[in-house]
């Protein structure tokens, strides 16, 4: 049941999808149960091969909040661009409307109440730019949450106050457009951060589109050459990372290979002194043992079991 809301801000979605059949199934059960529903949700098909755009139509038909449009991808396909440029589209779909707008992947899940608390952290805090939900995966059986280091946020539930969403726009459309996108934010004068108290469940590991971790994490690599992160601190997060999954060491293996190829670099000056700026080891040590302190307790929680008032994927939508 939607539960009225007062006077505040108010909040739309653009879930860019490509051949995404049962995760939209699964995200349509979450969004159809929230307390607060969006203004609007927009859909993007992008090329699917699958009951993609079956499932968004039937959503469209029966809700007038939803709406679908279709892009096509362009020769030579590569995911993050496409991607970038479905969520672009949704954006301009919205003409303007949302005091807040999510990115919102399919893959992912959260409790009826997730986006009542993300609007309100919005309300609280004016400076508030760039937010998002804390992630959990399942890892043998239990979700875990993965922690983040600094005031960086996860890309699944990205959500954008609307001033902000049109400082940091066009989004770079390669993989390293969150730290790229956070700091635009930053120069501009807001905050952002993941909201420990938010969880939502991710679906599919990261990296699993990409073939397994090691290929995943050396893009990472890669991505952190293109923004001109420092190499020490490249070294200082794979060895973090590595503490949980052994193939974070080939993210220096990326930035290295990326460097010897002279692959190209983010054009904007600014933004990568300020980027550079963040990673001296000052910043780092104070960031992970902040960030440690916080694992350490984060490895021993868990999500419940999922409440029944969320839906199965598999149960028909209302």
């Amino acid at each position: 049941m939607t539960v009225s809301r007062k006077p505040g801000l108010a909040y739309c979605a653009v879930t860019p999808a490509r051949n995404e059949e049962d995760n939209l199934r699964r995200l349509a059960a979450a969004m159809l149960v929230q307390h607060v529903r969006p203004v609007a949700w927009v859909i993007v098909e992008n090329g699917s091969v699958d009951g993609t755009l079956d499932i968004a139509r039937e959503l469209e038909r029966a809700h007038p909040w939803v709406r679908v449009l279709r892009t096509q991808p362009s020769d030579g396909y590569d995911r993050t661009s496409a991607y970038m440029n479905a969520f672009h589209g949704g954006v301009d779909a919205l003409d303007g409307a949302g005091d807040v707008v999510v990115k919102l992947d399919a893959d992912v899940s959260f409790e009826a109440d997730y986006f009542a608390r993300l609007v309100e952290a919005f309300e609280q805090d004016p400076r508030l730019g760039i937010a998002s939900g804390t992630l959990f995966e399942e890892r043998g059986g239990t979700w875990r949450e993965i922690v983040l280091l600094g005031d960086h946020c996860w890309g699944p539930t990205r959500a954008y106050r609307r001033s902000c969403l049109d400082v940091v726009l066009p989004l770079d459309d390669s993989i390293g457009y969150s730290v790229i996108d956070e700091t635009r934010a930053h120069l501009a004068g807001f905050r952002t951060g993941t909201l420990r108290q938010l969880p939502f469940r991710h679906h599919r590991p990261e990296g699993a589109r990409e073939g397994g971790g090691w290929r995943e994490w050396s893009r990472q690599g890669s991505a952190a050459h293109y923004t001109g992160y420092r190499f020490s601190y490249c070294l200082a997060r794979a060895s973090y990372r590595a503490l949980s999954d052994p193939a974070a060491l080939a993210l220096p293996a990326g930035y290295v290979l990326s460097r010897a190829r002279r692959r190209p670099t983010y054009g904007e000056r600014s933004v990568v002194d300020a980027v550079r700026e963040q990673q001296r080891m000052r910043h780092i040590l104070t960031t992970v043992g902040t960030r440690l302190r916080e694992r350490v307790a984060a490895v021993a929680r868990s999500l419940p079991p999922r409440r029944t008032s969320m839906g199965r994927w598999d149960q028909p939508f209302r």
